[in-house]
């Protein structure tokens, strides 16, 4: 299907449509000319302040020079001293401003005086709102005990806040945004390496990127990384159903058939084996299970595979050479969109054990080890509460649950039946599960389940919509933080934090001082004796020059060893190696090694409805900012034309997509851009809350469609199993 490949972009093309730029110099308009950055940490102009802040537009937190004139923050610089960002700031990094002033933002406590989602509130002072927020959590903790109340908080630095207030509060039911994302990928690589590996995109020469779209769904430095690689004459070969821009990049495409990308690892591993393309002394000496591998992927060939993922087998078979010849600086890139299968873990076990094959661990251009920032925790001692249940709501489902992040697709199916016990009470920090979780129908009978919810949150979402009572919150711009640790692949290991660059607007309040308030109403204020500045030294106890450099460069790097970080260390697996052959595993009844299961076909008239990004939308956060909208205003439906003209569908046609979980309407974008059987819309539109002025009823919302399945290892959302119907000329 190459021959439906677009035009190729040129890298300064490319940049500009995605902006993966750095910010264009100090003084000019906000999302003017992207072009290369003027790299100063001073005031570009006399009557500017500079401050280094941590950008939270996404969960890289970019380091950025906020420059203020007169008490307004009039443009966002990228810090030219942060690698991790290799100095640049995205669309979305510059748009920060946009949601500073943005005048959907929260101002004050609001109470809900409407039914759920209605839209009805009621302006109440802050102390009303704390003692009503207390009054009913102790509600709900006398009457279902305090495992009764779920906290869900976003990736924020004062998220562990909201986990430490739980904790002390006595609920374990905590979820992350995580089990909506990455779990799966994360259980996969623990379980085969024994922990989650960084990328060494920069020194790769040989990268199959399987799903992931790195030049869209920024992460940094890869992102960055990667282009810089390909320039240096790094391969990189996508699989995926859609022409992406990382797509448009790659020295190869592959629209490879979802839910096949095990079958070409298989063959891939079939191929490095059969032909001994990997370092003999090395398997040898760091990995455990060889012989089972070879014997398990003996029957998997090419040409076996050429028929479940489309890939001709001769392209396989090459590939599977290139990597072995470049190895070890080549990899099969870890990824990000794990969020799709109901066998993810599995699937990307099978990712997992073509890179141990490449023997490109803790090595240059292939993938790394977490390294030491040296950030101390801030250790306290939770009370016990004898009245607890035994294990959180969502437990031993599936065996490979992580603990301190859940699932959220089966802690709200624990809500729906009140099994094992009933959580009644919410607390939402900064995240949107009305939006980033599939079947958002669920989700809303989740809410109306609910006694009390609470929404922390700087807009009103459409999860806070559903709430109780909404608490505003300021901007990463208004608060102070407490230090984070960043890891950066092979550009750094480093801390941030942030501190005010204007005061608060409107009565917003930070949730540490939420939690801090209602801590005391709970008895509980022993727990939060303490200011972020407090936490900070405990937190920077054993960095002594991070305080300076936090201060001068907005910055600190710990000199941690980047490579050969396993010379001297055991593998935390049970083999103590690298499990090919997972024996804790096969002890608990799953399959060793990644056993293949092709996937379901869709039915007559279907389509496989699939998830991805757009470098300007983190999920459903971005898409209400004012300038973000005005480079993306509304979701399309993409649509293949063999698939769309038998519909009598037409570019730009408004067409009705449906599914078993729920319905929307979205104009049709018909594109050879995808593969027949699929179809693919970008998500955070379609969303219900008055409070989205710019995107409320905009497009169709894909959590309304998207059907709840899990991944049965890890509880992770399975969003690439829903088959939808598309008919055209939707009124």
């Amino acid at each position: 299907m190459s021959d439906i490949r677009q035009p190729r972009l040129t890298r300064r093309g490319f940049f500009k449509a995605a902006g993966l730029a750095a910010a264009a110099g100090a003084g000019a308009p906000v999302l003017g000319s992207l072009t290369p950055a003027v790299r100063s940490a001073k005031a570009a102009d006399p009557g500017f302040t500079s401050h280094y802040s941590a950008c939270d537009m996404c969960f890289n937190k970019c380091g950025v020079i906020a420059r203020v004139q007169e008490g307004v923050v009039t443009k966002l610089d990228p810090n030219p001293k942060f690698l991790k960002s290799r100095g640049m700031l995205c669309a979305r990094g510059n748009a920060g401003i946009a949601q500073l002033y943005d005048s959907d933002r929260l101002k004050y406590p609001l109470l809900r005086t409407g039914k759920r989602g209605e839209g009805r509130w009621k302006r109440i002072p802050w102390d009303e709102a704390l003692d009503m927020a207390a009054e009913r959590m102790q509600e709900v903790r006398s009457k279902y005990t305090p495992c009764g109340m779920l906290f869900t908080a976003g990736a924020d630095l004062q998220s562990q806040f909201v986990s430490r207030f739980a904790e002390v509060f006595g609920s374990y039911n905590i979820t992350s945004h995580e089990s909506l994302c990455l779990l799966s990928n994360n259980r996969a690589y623990l379980d085969t390496f024994g922990e989650t590996p960084y990328a060494d995109v920069l020194n790769s020469r040989y990268i199959i990127m399987a799903g992931a779209n790195r030049f869209e769904a920024l992460v940094t430095p890869d992102s960055m990384d990667m282009m810089t690689a390909l320039r240096s004459g790094c391969k990189l070969v996508v699989l995926d159903p859609r022409h992406t821009k990382t797509a448009a990049l790659a020295s190869e495409w592959h629209p490879i058939r979802p839910g096949t990308d095990m079958a070409f690892m298989l063959a891939v591993a079939h191929v490095i084996i059969a032909e001994k393309l990997y370092d003999e002394e090395w398997i040898r000496e760091k990995t455990y299970g060889l012989e089972q591998l070879a014997g398990h992927v003996r029957p998997y060939t090419p040409q076996w595979a050429e028929q479940e993922c489309g890939i001709p087998a001769q392209d396989i078979a090459r590939m599977a050479r290139e990597l072995a010849a470049a190895a070890p600086a080549a990899m099969v890139y870890p990824g990000r969109r794990t969020s799709d299968y109901s066998n993810s873990t599995q699937i990307r076990r099978s990712f997992a054990i073509v890179n141990a094959l490449l023997g490109n661990w803790d090595k240059p251009g292939g993938l790394l080890a977490a390294r030491a920032v040296g950030l101390k925790g801030v250790p306290y001692d939770a009370p016990w509460y004898d009245e607890n249940p035994f294990e959180r709501v969502d437990a031993g489902i599936v065996p490979g649950l992580f603990e301190h992040d859940g699932s959220f697709v089966l802690t709200r199916e624990a809500v729906l039946s009140a099994e094992p016990y009933p959580l009644k009470g919410w607390f939402v920090y900064k995240t949107n599960p009305m939006v980033n979780a599939p079947d958002r129908a669920r989700t809303i009978e989740m809410c109306n389940a609910m006694d009390f919810m609470v929404v922390v949150d700087i807009a009103m979402s459409d999860t806070a919509c559903m709430a109780d009572l909404v608490l505003p919150a300021p901007g990463y711009l208004e608060r102070q933080d407490p230090a984070s640790g960043l890891q950066g692949s092979s550009a750094c290991a480093c801390v941030v934090q942030r501190d005010p660059v204007v005061p608060a607007l409107y009565e917003s309040r930070p949730v540490f001082e939420i939690v801090k308030e209602l801590a005391g109403r709970l008895d509980l204020a022993e727990y939060f004796d303490f200011t972020i500045e407090e936490y900070r030294a405990k937190q920077l106890a054993d960095l002594p020059d991070a305080p300076q450099a936090l201060e001068r460069d907005g910055v600190y790097y710990n000199p941690s060893k980047v490579y050969g970080i396993y010379e001297d260390r055991i593998y935390k697996t049970f083999s103590h190696k690298i499990e090919l052959y997972n024996q804790r595993y096969e002890s608990m009844g799953l399959d060793p090694m990644p056993v293949y299961t092709p996937p379901a076909a869709a039915p007559q008239g279907r389509f496989r409805l699939i998830i991805g990004r757009n470098a300007c939308v983190t999920h459903g956060s971005t898409n209400n900012n004012a300038l973000i909208h005005e480079l993306v205003p509304e979701n399309t439906l993409w649509i293949h034309p063999q698939s769309a003209t038998p519909l009598g569908i037409r570019d730009g046609d408004m067409v009705e997509v449906s599914s078993p979980a729920g319905k929307g309407t979205i104009k049709a974008e018909v594109t050879e851009r995808i593969r027949p059987d699929c179809v693919y819309m970008l998500t955070g539109f379609g969303t219900i809350s008055d409070g989205l002025s710019r995107i409320k009823g905009v497009g169709a919302s894909i959590a309304a469609l998207l059907e709840g399945h899990y991944d049965s290892v890890s509880g992770n959302a399975a969003m690439h199993e829903t088959f939808v119907s598309v008919s055209g000329r939707a009124s």
